[in-house]
């Protein structure tokens, strides 16, 4: 193919142009994938928080355990409910001084009331459902009571809803700036072969056929330095995540073939861009 071996002949013509346009949408990239990574593992993190919210209907004294079996399976059934537990009086006790340590003693199998400690599926977490399923539990003749944790809830979620707002912001902006850079670095590299292409057009050629080896070259150094910004991504997230003794969460093959999908994507429009305007001046 004639544009990929022009693109090759460029490549070696210009090495340090080449690495140095290749280095940039690399470090571009990399910023934006951090950042990405930092948004990744913090949604990650609410989810696991949101995996532990908990409705627990407290039940009235002397409820036949046979009622409270018919209930827990009825309440199952519930579209947003993931599982119910029945929790006796005795198993609640147990509970509490495994909880309480050396505070175990202090309370009385009479004293904790039974309960159904109900998990809602993802999806129905959030303090709309929350309340809606707590006040069906509220409406069971045999319930004393429910807690929630409402105020809890409500702050989770809020938290959940300003990571994804500023993380989309951010992230677009993070994006806008690699580009603005990209496309200034792959500008020096088409203005370095000005002298080319005004030849190329004295002796007849085509837009399109001038373009074309510009385009692969593009193409390829985003595609490079899409795969450098990957790898540079991997070693600092398991540094970080080392340093700190914390589990951290990396793209997925699909966000990987994106992140270098897009590098492709870059250095093709940045070239596209930078190759037009000079031949509209040409």
């Amino acid at each position: 193919m004639p544009a990929a071996r022009d693109a090759m002949i460029a490549f070696r013509r210009a090495p340090l142009l080449s690495a140095l346009s290749i280095t940039t949408i690399a470090f571009s990239l990399f910023a934006v994938g951090l950042f990405g990574l930092v948004a990744l593992n913090i949604r990650e993190a609410l989810q696991k928080i949101e995996e532990r919210v908990e409705i627990r209907a407290f039940i009235a004294e002397r409820t036949p355990v046979e009622l409270l079996a018919l209930a827990a399976d009825d309440v199952s059934k519930y579209p947003e409910v993931q599982n119910v537990d029945l929790v006796t009086q005795e198993q609640a006790l147990e509970r509490a001084r495994n909880e309480l340590g050396e505070f175990r003693d202090v309370f009385e199998a009479e004293f904790l009331p039974a309960s159904l400690d109900v998990r809602l599926k993802p999806g129905f977490r959030d303090p709309a459902s929350v309340h809606r399923v707590a006040d069906r539990l509220k409406a069971l003749a045999f319930v004393d009571d429910i807690r929630f944790g409402e105020e809890w809830i409500a702050q989770l979620y809020r938290l959940r809803n300003i990571a994804g707002v500023a993380g989309v912001a951010l992230g677009l902006a993070f994006a806008a700036v690699a580009v603005i850079i990209i496309g200034a670095t792959i500008r020096m590299a088409v203005l370095a072969r000005s002298r080319e292409i005004s030849i190329m057009r004295l002796v007849g050629a085509t837009d399109g056929y001038v373009r074309r080896p510009f385009l692969v070259e593009g193409f390829m150094k985003g595609v490079l330095g899409g795969v450098l910004a990957l790898l540079l991504t991997w070693i600092a997230i398991r540094l970080v995540g080392g340093y700190l003794n914390f589990e951290t969460v990396f793209f997925d093959r699909s966000l990987a073939a994106a992140g270098i999908l897009c590098g492709a994507l870059i250095g093709l429009l940045g070239s596209a861009v930078s190759v037009g305007r000079h031949l509209r001046r040409v």
